[in-house]
């Protein structure tokens, strides 16, 4: 492990499968944090109980062994009273119930567990250093999914920053300028059906990425933007 400095961090990575312990620690550990990994539900639950105040934040299947699904987040609430910044791998979402659900259990996003080494990070640093980033008025969810986008003949993929009713930003260190047409694709947990949207650069930093204005999006679509950043974006501000 990398030496520690004060900016460590000790994030619970809960997963049943060894491959996604195993990228997302070296990952981690690799950037100077620390790891945790556990397999299953019991595993986790001692964790919290016993390591609550050194914990930062925990990356959660929720499918673990011994767990059942939105109960385990239930379980975690009762031992951490709310205190703890929880994401859920997308892939372990079974339906559109369990997003709301967990809203109103104060899940702070999801994150992809099939993410590459490289993507790991900047996936969890919006809930690691939320103080680095911006916090504009806006309703706007932080959340870590993949994101495909077109420009003419070409196709490039990142990873979204947020997303809120009109907009998403991604993180990439090649950003479009402002002004530039884009096409964007991308999968919020719910439905298995991705979202195709075209939009516009409203903003670009080649240090953090760049933001998308939505200017096309069905209405099935939008409906579900909409409930997803509704949901989330209230339970935050209540608390």
């Amino acid at each position: 492990m990398a030496g520690a400095s004060i900016s460590a961090k000790t994030v619970v990575v809960a997963d049943d499968t060894a491959d996604v312990r195993d990228r997302f620690q070296a990952a981690l550990e690799t950037a100077g944090h620390y790891a945790i990994p556990v397999s299953s539900a019991p595993a986790l639950l001692t964790r919290v109980r016993e390591d609550l105040s050194r914990i930062d934040l925990i990356v959660l299947d929720l499918r673990l062994a011994d767990a059942a699904g939105v109960e385990l987040v239930r379980s975690i609430r009762k031992l951490d009273g709310g205190r703890l910044p929880l994401l859920i791998f997308s892939g372990t979402i079974a339906s559109a119930d369990e997003v709301r659900d967990l809203s109103t259990l104060g899940v702070a996003g999801y994150v992809n567990e099939y993410s590459a080494p490289q993507h790991i990070l900047p996936s969890l640093a919006p809930h690691l250093f939320p103080d680095n980033f911006n916090r504009r008025s806006s309703p706007r969810v932080v959340l870590g999914i993949p994101v495909q986008y077109r420009v003419g003949d070409v196709i490039a993929a990142a990873l979204a920053l947020n997303l809120s009713h009109g907009g998403i930003a991604i993180r990439t260190t090649s950003p479009l300028e402002a002004g530039a047409s884009i096409r964007v694709r991308f999968h919020v947990p719910g439905p298995k059906r991705d979202i195709d949207t075209d939009g516009r650069v409203a903003w670009s930093d080649r240090r953090a990425g760049m933001g998308v204005q939505f200017e096309q999006v069905d209405a099935a679509s939008q409906l579900r933007i909409h409930q997803f950043v509704d949901a989330h974006f209230v339970f935050n501000r209540k608390t």
